[in-house]
């Protein structure tokens, strides 16, 4: 049975975590954590409390250790939320660094405080006999936009095989020391983020809570690769303008990766331009893990999500279900997926299961199109980005492109609403720079006509003081006003 991480096994003294001043080597890791899946005497889930802590990292690795599904819990989650996870998934305790205060939808579980002591006793811990490879890893929790979150039901064999894709599209090595500042409690930040430099035998630095000077101290000090969200990275661009010091750091990076969204053009060329960089986007989802991604020597323009990984098939499909032929770079069509990245199930809910699969192909409800060299671009979502107007079918996310482009708007996004005439008519929601001198209408609408087909324009501009987002920095389309349906 071929071991989730090995570097654990080899419990060498090289650093494994480090969380602001707290080291743990992979001896001391092993020490820890095996310990403490030794007290999990349990088949049944256990839920980990994920705070941006040491003991979060700890708490999942001795659940994966132990072999009994890991469930990470966001500590922002509302009671009603909570209440559901720990109803639907059922777990045995409740993982969480000592003093953490959980809430009332947590008390009824029993709690087991992940204690890391100053010098953790060696030698006299075992780390336990490796599971099946089929057995489940982790329960991620999905946002739940339209119902009650799903559980979805990872495997050692999914997460093993997309770190290890991740590992030849990257050439991750056991060298490098990845930085970041990403919550534990999703795919981005805690299976790439923590499990990655991990399986890989590498480091992480945690940054706790992400700021540009963490970046630029941490990068400065021996960091080679970042992981961050776009937020995370219109911030850095915004700080370069003024901070040598970023600057040096970032360009000294060996990769920097952005995820979880889109990152505009504009963020792409700011970075570029201040430190000869180029960012690199990767596209995954809970269900399926990583399943595209550039390439930092590869040639896939700007914008792309870039090629499968090594063992992900991809497929683009019309309305009717019929595939679009490789050669198509025009039509868009939904992105559907198979490979050994896929999720096993969503826990409880074998209707839900079977309606996601077309074959043994997931329905990823992205909509794509292919460039010529086979890498993917993301046009938006099927349920909120995909708007039918005078019988196009027009892509939110290059529309949102194009108004990013303008030096007034600060944050776009652009939906959908129904029109009696053209069936939808694309509305622009803008945040600008400056709320005092907000762009006009006009010049927003007359941008995109000039740079886009004509039907793509805006046939109306509504301005707000702030988009609404997820921690990972997603806009959330459907609280827009009058958008709840």
């Amino acid at each position: 049975m071929s071991l989730l991480f090995p570097a654990l096994h080899a419990a060498s003294s090289h650093t494994a975590l480090r969380f602001g001043d707290r080291v743990l080597s992979y001896r001391r890791l092993a020490a820890v954590a095996g310990g403490l899946a030794a007290r999990l005497q349990t088949s049944a889930p256990v839920a980990v409390w994920a705070t941006p802590s040491l003991e979060t990292a700890v708490g999942v690795v001795a659940g994966l250790l132990a072999g009994v599904p890991v469930v990470p819990v966001n500590p922002k989650s509302g009671e009603s939320e909570l209440a559901h996870i720990v109803n639907d998934s059922a777990p045995a305790t409740v993982l969480a660094e000592p003093g953490a205060e959980l809430p009332a939808a947590l008390a009824p579980l029993p709690r087991t405080d992940v204690v890391i002591p100053d010098e953790a006793e060696e030698g006299s811990w075992v780390l336990p006999t490796e599971p099946n490879a089929e057995t489940a890893a982790l329960i991620v929790y999905t946002s739940g936009t339209t119902g009650p979150p799903k559980g979805v039901v990872l495997s050692r064999r999914a997460v093993a095989s997309n770190l290890d894709a991740l590992v030849e599209a990257w050439q991750w090595t056991e060298d490098d020391v990845l930085v970041h500042g990403l919550p534990l409690f999703h795919v981005h930040g805690l299976i790439l983020g923590v499990l990655g430099p991990l399986r890989r035998g590498g480091a992480l630095r945690h940054l706790g809570a992400f700021s540009t000077q963490g970046v630029a101290r941490e990068l400065a000090g021996g960091g080679t690769m970042l992981f961050g969200v776009p937020t995370m990275y219109h911030r850095l661009a915004d700080a370069c303008e003024s901070d040598p010091d970023l600057v040096r750091a970032l360009a000294g990076a060996r990769l920097l990766v952005s995820g979880s969204a889109a990152l505009p053009l504009r963020d792409h060329d700011r970075l570029t331009a201040a430190t000869g960089k180029r960012v690199i986007e990767r596209y995954g989802m809970t269900e399926t893990l990583m399943n595209t991604s550039v390439r930092p020597s590869g040639s896939s323009r700007t914008g792309s999500v870039g090629l499968p990984l090594r063992d992900v098939d991809i497929r683009l499909v019309d309305d009717t279900g019929q595939r679009l032929p490789v050669e198509d770079t025009e039509t868009v069509g939904e992105l559907q997926v198979r490979g050994p990245n896929l999720f096993t199930e969503y826990l409880n809910r074998p209707d839900a299961t079977a309606e996601a699969f077309d074959g043994g192909w997931f329905r990823t409800g992205d909509m794509a199109t292919r460039d010529a060299d086979g890498s993917v671009r993301l046009v938006g979502r099927k349920a909120t980005d995909m708007i039918k107007s005078g019988g196009f079918r027009i892509g939110a996310g290059e529309i949102e492109n194009v108004l990013l482009g303008h030096p007034a708007v600060a944050e776009a996004a652009v939906t959908g609403e129904p029109d009696d005439d053209l069936g939808q008519r694309v509305v622009a929601w803008i945040v600008p720079v400056s709320p005092q001198q907000p762009p006009s209408a006009g010049e927003l609408t007359e941008l995109v006509a000039d740079q886009l087909a004509p039907h793509k324009r805006p046939r109306d501009v509504r301005f707000l003081d702030a988009l609404p987002r997820n921690d990972m920095g997603k806009v959330l389309k459907r609280e827009l006003p009058g958008q709840q349906h």
